[in-house]
């Protein structure tokens, strides 16, 4: 497993442009056939890793600001009827209904860089972690807020 540190000492070296360098230098192949996962603070992002994807830490940032930056030179897989995936709420979440805002910033940028109404799958938790692990790769992202990951599938970039 190799992994990608993005900061030094307490302070993120090129935040964004960090990220998306590592994208640049990838096999754009393997990304488009297995996804990327943009994961929160709470994921297990290196137990995942163990699997093959690799890591990339973005600790310190927040996954909607990754979003939108990957977004730029990312486009999401256009065959695809759901090129993204977002982690489901556990039944007693769903039961309590319990509000996850993120998923409607998600949506906003997703459907804003491909200039269109994206639809964004909702996966069962374990499901979603058996997925990531097919990924090419996971960042780890500093964001606290609830049900924040993503995984996305990149598609074709014409010109």
């Amino acid at each position: 497993m190799q992994c990608y540190c993005l900061s030094v000492g307490d302070r993120n070296v090129g935040c964004h442009r960090a990220v998306l360098f590592r994208f640049s230098h990838v096999d754009h192949l393997h990304i488009q056939s297995s996804g990327l996962v943009l994961a929160d603070l709470h994921f297990p992002s290196s137990s995942v890793c163990r699997h093959g994807p690799k890591e990339i830490r973005a600790d310190g940032l927040k996954a909607s600001d990754l979003l939108k930056a990957i977004m730029e030179v990312f486009p999401l897989d256009q065959y695809e009827d759901q090129p993204a995936a977002v982690m489901q709420r556990v039944p007693s979440d769903e039961a309590k209904n319990l509000p996850v805002p993120i998923w409607d910033t998600y949506q906003q940028i997703v459907n804003a860089s491909e200039g269109k109404t994206v639809k964004i799958e909702q996966v069962e938790r374990f499901a979603f972690y058996e997925r990531a692990k097919k990924a090419y790769a996971v960042v780890h992202t500093g964001e606290n807020m609830q049900y924040a990951n993503i995984i996305l599938k990149k598609g074709c970039v014409f010109d």
